[in-house]
């Protein structure tokens, strides 16, 4: 299992570079989007569970249990902003170090990479039959901390204005030509 967690990883990280020469935009930039995604995920699951559920204690349980994870959150990952992660990056990466996150988090990515191999089938088993969408919305928070676990885990390229902004530029046409060729 530790050859097919490097073989996605190494994939993982070929995608994250041509994302960043494309975008200018890094992996961690590109996990922290990700992330903000799959708390609003998050957020839509526990919705759809406080609104379906007819169980007052079961209500009052998922509001309390959504409100602590929304002031963690703002306690942990809305409180450091993206360039200094990004930052830390680049300079672990000119230091011709690797991510730590490679070796250290490969059992968490193995475990979440099997649940979104061997969770499909299931899922849509519960959902054809049962109509529960919460377990669609739960197997997209699995696949979505699983994608996330391997873009943190990918080392970002040095910094690049990204191909698509240059071409877009090129392509638009410059204010201050436009005010030449335009005499008022």
């Amino acid at each position: 299992m530790i050859s097919i967690d490097s073989l996605v990883l190494n994939l993982t990280e070929r995608f994250c570079r041509r994302f960043q020469l494309l975008t200018g935009k890094t992996n961690v930039w590109l996990a922290v989007q990700l992330t903000n995604l799959s708390i609003i995920v998050y957020f839509v699951w526990a919705a759809s569970l406080y609104f379906s559920s007819g169980d007052l204690a079961l209500r009052v349980f998922v509001a309390l249990f959504c409100g602590g994870v929304f002031f963690a959150l703002t306690r942990t990952i809305f409180k450091v902003p993206i360039e200094l992660h990004e930052a830390e990056a680049y300079r672990r990466v000119a230091k011709g170090f690797r991510n730590p996150r490679r070796v250290r988090d490969a059992q968490l990515r193995i475990a979440f990479l099997t649940l979104a191999v061997l969770l499909p089938w299931p899922v849509l088993l519960v959902y054809v039959t049962l109509r529960m969408r919460i377990a669609l919305l739960s197997y997209s928070l699995i696949l979505l901390t699983t994608v996330v676990l391997y873009v943190l885990a990918c080392d970002p390229l040095a910094p690049c204005p990204g191909k698509v902004w240059e071409w877009l530029r090129a392509r638009a046409p410059s204010p201050l030509a436009a005010s030449e060729s335009n005499p008022t």
